[in-house]
Parts: C-alpha cells; sequence; structure tokens
C-alpha cells in the first residue's frame, strides 16, 4: 500500500509549475504521504516505482462530461429521446446502457482524466457509476454526478438527458425527485444550443423563465447543492447569474454589466471550447452541419472563448471541460481542450496545466482533496514521457495513471480514426 514515486521530473499543478527534478512522492495508501528531494527521504517500507526520469502531474479534471454519448460523428444529429427511451426500455437495452456508462468512464481514467463532473446524464446511471466506482466495483475516475438535468418544454435536452420543467414549482419537485439519487450537483438548461437553433445567428435562445431559475437555485441551494447552467448567449448570462447560477457552462460574449455580476455573485465559467471547434472549422462534409449550423457553432465558439478571455482579465475563475458527447468530442481527449485554451486564450501552456488541475479542483469545491502534488492530498496523478509545459500533445499518450492510489500502468484506449485524423488538422490553430 505504501509506494515511493522516484527518478521523475515534478510538475506540482500550481500557477507557475515549473520543472523540479530530485523528488520523489511518497504515497500511503489513497493519499500523499510526502513531496520530498530524493536525498531526505526514508523509503523504510515503501516500494520504489523508478519513472525513469518522465513527468509527474496531476491527474486531469473534466468539468463538463455527458456520459452516455461517446463523441462519434453522425451524418444526421441523432434524435436524443429516442435514444434516451431506447437505452431505458428493457432489462436488455438497460444491462447495455451499464455497461457503455461503466467503459466510458475506463476511457476517461484511462486518458489521465482522474475527475469529473458528469452534467446531464440518463435517469439516475451517473450516480450509479458513481457509486460503483466509489465501492471499487468498477474503475473510473472520481464522478461528481448531475444525474438528469432541468430544462423545460422545447429547451436543450428536453426529455432525453433533463426533465421539462412548465412551471417553477415544477422545476423544485425536479429538484427535489433528482436529490433522492444524492447528486453533487444540479445542473439547469437555461438556453437553447446550436442544434435547438432555429435562426441563423441566434444559438443559445433564453429558454428558462428568471423564476423557474431562482427557485431552482434557491430549493438546490437549500439542499446544499451548487447549479451549474447551460448558457450559450448574453441575454442567457444575465438570467443565469442574477437568479442564483454559479458555475456558468459553456458561455457568451459577456459586458461590463455581466462580468459585475459574476464578481457580485462569485460565480465561475467552465470554458468548452471542444465542441463548437467542428461547427466552425470543419468542411460540412466532414462535419454534416448545414450552413446555419456552421455560422451559428461560430457564434457560440466565439461567444465561449471570449467569456473566457474576459473573465481572465478580470480575475473571474475560469475552468475547463469538453462537453463530451458532442460530436468528434470522444472520452479519451481533455488534453485537447487545454490545447484550444492554450491557443485561442493566449495563455500559457502551465496556465492551462493548472487550470484543468489544481485551479478546476476548487471549481469543482475539491480543493482540498485533488489537483496538486501536495502532502495530504489524493493521490491522483498522470506520467508522461515528454514534458507537457513544451508540448500539450506530450498527454495524448500516458506511461502511467494513478488514481487515489491505484496504478494503471500503460494505460491502451480504443480510439477512432476519423476524429483523430480531423482533429490533428488544427492542432495549430
Amino acid at each position: 500500500m505504501k509506494k515511493a514515486f522516484t527518478n521523475m521530473i515534478l510538475l506540482d499543478g500550481s500557477e507557475n509549475m515549473a520543472p523540479l527534478s530530485g523528488y520523489a512522492v511518497l504515497v500511503d495508501g489513497e493519499n500523499i504521504a510526502a513531496v520530498l528531494p530524493e536525498t531526505e527521504c526514508d523509503f523504510q517500507g515503501y516500494e520504489k516505482i523508478d519513472l525513469n526520469g518522465e513527468y509527474l502531474m496531476p491527474g486531469l479534471i473534466n468539468l463538463h462530461v455527458h456520459i452516455p454519448a461517446d463523441g462519434k460523428p453522425k451524418e444526421k444529429p441523432a434524435d436524443a429521446k429516442k435514444a434516451v427511451k431506447l437505452a431505458t426500455a428493457n432489462p436488455l437495452t438497460r444491462k447495455y446502457t451499464e455497461h457503455m456508462y461503466k467503459s466510458y468512464c475506463r476511457t476517461e481514467l484511462f486518458s489521465g482524466v482522474t475527475t469529473f463532473r458528469s452534467v446531464g446524464g440518463v435517469e439516475h446511471y451517473d450516480t450509479w457509476v458513481r457509486d460503483l466506482i466509489n465501492a471499487g466495483k468498477a474503475l473510473g475516475p472520481r464522478i461528481l454526478a448531475a444525474n438528469m438535468a432541468i430544462s423545460v418544454p422545447g429547451g436543450h435536452m428536453a426529455g432525453s438527458l433533463a426533465y421539462e420543467a412548465t412551471s417553477p414549482e415544477e422545476a423544485v419537485r425536479y429538484v427535489h425527485k433528482i436529490s433522492t439519487d444524492k447528486p453533487d450537483l444540479i445542473k439547469l438548461m437555461v438556453t437553447g444550443g446550436v442544434l435547438d437553433a432555429t435562426v441563423k445567428g441566434e444559438p443559445g435562445v433564453l429558454k428558462m423563465s428568471p423564476d423557474i431559475i431562482r427557485q431552482a437555485c434557491e430549493e438546490a441551494h437549500k439542499l446544499g447543492y451548487h447549479v451549474a447552467a447551460h448558457v450559450e448567449s448574453p441575454e442567457g448570462l444575465r438570467a443565469a447569474l442574477e437568479n442564483g447560477v454559479d458555475p456558468i457552462e459553456h458561455g457568451a460574449k459577456a459586458g461590463e454589466e455581466i462580468l459585475r455580476l459574476f464578481r457580485e455573485k462569485g460565480a465561475v465559467h467552465v470554458a468548452t471550447i471542444s465542441p463548437a471547434l467542428p461547427y466552425v472549422l470543419f468542411d460540412p462534409a466532414v462535419s454534416h452541419v448545414n450552413e446555419m449550423g456552421q455560422h451559428n457553432g461560430k457564434v457560440v465558439f466565439d461567444g465561449i472563448v471570449e467569456c473566457a478571455k474576459q473573465c481572465l482579465a478580470h480575475g473571474i475563475p475560469v475552468g475547463l471541460g469538453t462537453d463530451t458527447g458532442c460530436p468528434f468530442v470522444t472520452h479519451y481527449d481533455m488534453w485537447r481542450e487545454l490545447h484550444y485554451f492554450h491557443k485561442c486564450c493566449g495563455v500559457p501552456n502551465a496556465f492551462a496545466l493548472y487550470t484543468a488541475t489544481k485551479r478546476n479542483a476548487e471549481i469543482a469545491g475539491l480543493g482540498d482533496v485533488t489537483g496538486s502534488i501536495e502532502t495530504g492530498k489524493c493521490a491522483d496523478f498522470i506520467v508522461s514521457a515528454k514534458n507537457p509545459l513544451e508540448h500539450l500533445s506530450a498527454l495524448r499518450s500516458l506511461s502511467m495513471v494513478v488514481a487515489r492510489g491505484n496504478i494503471i500502468r500503460n494505460p491502451k484506449i480504443k480510439k477512432m480514426p476519423q476524429v483523430e485524423e480531423e482533429l490533428d488538422k488544427y492542432l495549430s490553430i
């Protein structure tokens, strides 16, 4: 149970992290017992694990995952309601849904994600797989689970991954219904999105009324839950922030008034650049997106990037998530989100790594548990042969993943060649 990781270059997860040589990380059970120069270590009772000069850093934290979707591109948009109905139709399809959940969580872990937030899933399966992993009955990351979200009729993911609330009172009832499975957060679908848009230039239309947002947030807060919200327009940003939402997922261009609300409410922005990129950059013959979808995708893409830049410039915390499940957004490509953050928002590689580890842990309420290589924190880290401070693509292939002290050596992932080929064309953006 006691292991000493030695002969490595340490990246500790701090905002200004720099490579540290000559250190050892001592692990006792699930936790880091000490981080010391090797010359000061007493290795008695520890199994020494020689990392051969490779790079050790905290495990990645993905703040925006939809577990039941794999990101495989389709020639036409899938009918989400029909897919969920099939997934829960009978014992056989439910068994397949369980298998799918466990498989995708395993993929997240093997890609270096040791913690993620699920923000909209099928029925209660998010908390089901979370509890299975916590009990040691399945392999996967630490999960902060939301289960079903709350939307409105005609709203984003309504009737599939979200309940349809027709009034504030019904939204409150859904908060209580969701709470029976003891989730870690509540998710609201405040606006529509690219796939919901019916007018060119108007993605992210406000769907949920301020009264529903406010009463759902008040009830969730009374029960001890933070509320995350899907928001993709300035109007939606204002409604969400004024009525109690905590993390804003995705985002949109934010003026001075919106930035004031972010600061006043203590809210944070979770940027998700990955899902909008195929709409903007891919040939429509590849993305299978029509002209309106491509135009609206660019509106959302620009809004997410601009929101992140504005928040960073004004000291408002920005986190990162992939929105895994959208076309071309897989369960193994969190490293790409860091790359897009670096390229599109102009942050150094070190800051991107810090955001995806220590900062994301703080945003998720786990800052005292994980996110950095420090004594007392959980032993969640990854090992790469190359230096991610130089090239973030060093994280696309890992030598080792350690999650809550459990070691996975040379993790292998089955990838989608078409997705890899298309996304790799845009590594220079």
